[in-house]
């Protein structure tokens, strides 16, 4: 005997199959999400317009230019050692890097040369500069997979090098201490074994980032094979520093260009990695705060004696022509296109910024890609929007 179903029920299972039925029939379309615009407390503003097919990226489109900073031309209606100021907002989070390629190049024009002492100096500041910027990714790429507590270590151990460039420099964040034809002060007593101190503290670190993050198996997880650049694809995209070393390519500029500063003076290694996903640009940025450790202790340890300052015009008057110098930033390759006029002012300057070149990749890395993977890709190629919005 086959149990009756009542009306009401029947009616409502009816309207359910129907609904069932027109479900199937009919195709979804894709899912347009914004990615921002963050707010600027963040690490700037960045919008990325993604396209989805379910929870899988179909097309990137990066909206950038909301900072409208406008560096290039600000620089042109001020002197050369007024530019210094100005650019060391561009990288925030390693300011005194942006410095040192700008009065390279104003150097060369005016036919210049820094002391030894003051090119020890530029040096070690520019490596603790590195160490600053790269021990905040370390920390934070684990925020961006939910593990909050390495970056209470990166921060406690970053503030180490934080307060020897400030005792250094007087800047915490905007030195402002590179001068053409040298440094603005030489260092001050006791400073050279308070930063040994500071990179022992920094090794550490990097010891416990490995424990914490590095082998950590949701983050190999959510990092191994994610994200892949090939070597190749980084080459024709313009990729620089660890993004591009991360993909097998053996490539940095300290080593690699004709340089003044004292780089191979010390016993240090460039660091690749062959698999170029998420977990290899991490990995190769971690080995490289500790050989930027290993650069301080050894041009510590090296340090020349004499002048901090060449004889230079009391006011600076740059001579025509132009000249363009690159150097290893903590992103990747940064370079400055200084052209003269004779004028107190550069009459052009143009600024390759890493950030922007290494944010070209990302519609066709991120293309494919499943939505969760997408903050995890993104924190893993290291930008920062002042570089972008130079």
């Amino acid at each position: 005997m086959t149990a009756q179903m009542d009306p009401q029920h029947a009616q409502y299972v009816a309207a359910q199959v129907a609904d069932a039925r027109v479900n199937v029939e009919l195709e979804t379309e894709g899912m347009t999400l914004n990615i921002g615009p963050q707010h600027p407390a963040t690490h700037g503003t960045l919008r990325i317009i993604v396209r989805l097919d379910g929870e899988q990226v179909t097309e990137v489109d990066p909206v950038l230019g909301y900072m409208h900073r406008g560096y290039e031309k600000l620089a042109e209606v001020r002197t050369y050692p007024q530019v210094t100021t100005l650019i060391n907002r561009i990288d925030w989070v390693g300011s005194f890097a942006n410095e040192v390629p700008f009065v390279l190049a104003s150097e060369q024009l005016m036919d210049i040369e820094a002391p030894e002492r003051a090119q020890y100096i530029r040096t070690i500041l520019f490596e603790l500069g590195r160490i600053a910027n790269i021990v905040l990714f370390l920390g934070d790429m684990g925020v961006q997979l939910g593990a909050v507590t390495p970056m209470f270590y990166a921060l406690r151990d970053r503030e180490l090098i934080l307060n020897q460039i400030e005792s250094a420099t007087g800047g915490r964040f905007h030195p402002n201490f590179n001068r053409i034809g040298g440094v603005k002060d030489d260092l001050p007593a006791g400073w050279l074994q308070d930063t040994k101190s500071a990179i022992a503290k920094i090794m550490s670190f990097c010891d416990q980032a490995e424990g914490l993050i590095v082998g950590n198996e949701i983050f190999q997880e959510r990092t191994r094979g994610v994200g892949v650049i090939p070597a190749d694809v980084a080459l024709t995209y313009g990729l620089t520093g660890a993004n591009v070393r991360a993909s097998g390519v053996d490539w940095d500029l300290r080593r690699d260009s004709e340089s003044p500063l004292p780089y191979d003076k010390v016993d240090w290694k460039v660091w690749t990695h062959p698999d170029g996903d998420s977990f290899a640009r991490y990995w190769v940025r971690l080995q490289e705060v500790r050989e930027s450790c290993r650069i301080v202790d050894q041009l510590l340890d090296s340090l020349p004696s004499g002048p901090i300052m060449a004889k230079v015009p009391r006011i600076i008057k740059v001579p025509a022509g132009e000249a363009y110098v690159a150097t290893e930033n903590p992103l990747g390759e940064m370079g400055y296109y200084v052209v003269s006029k004779g004028g107190l002012e550069p009459f052009r300057v143009k600024i390759r910024t890493a950030s922007f070149s290494n944010m070209s990749i990302t519609p066709w890395l991120l293309k494919g890609a499943y939505m969760p993977d997408v903050v995890t890709i993104l924190a893993s190629l290291y930008f920062i929007l002042g570089d972008l919005d130079r």
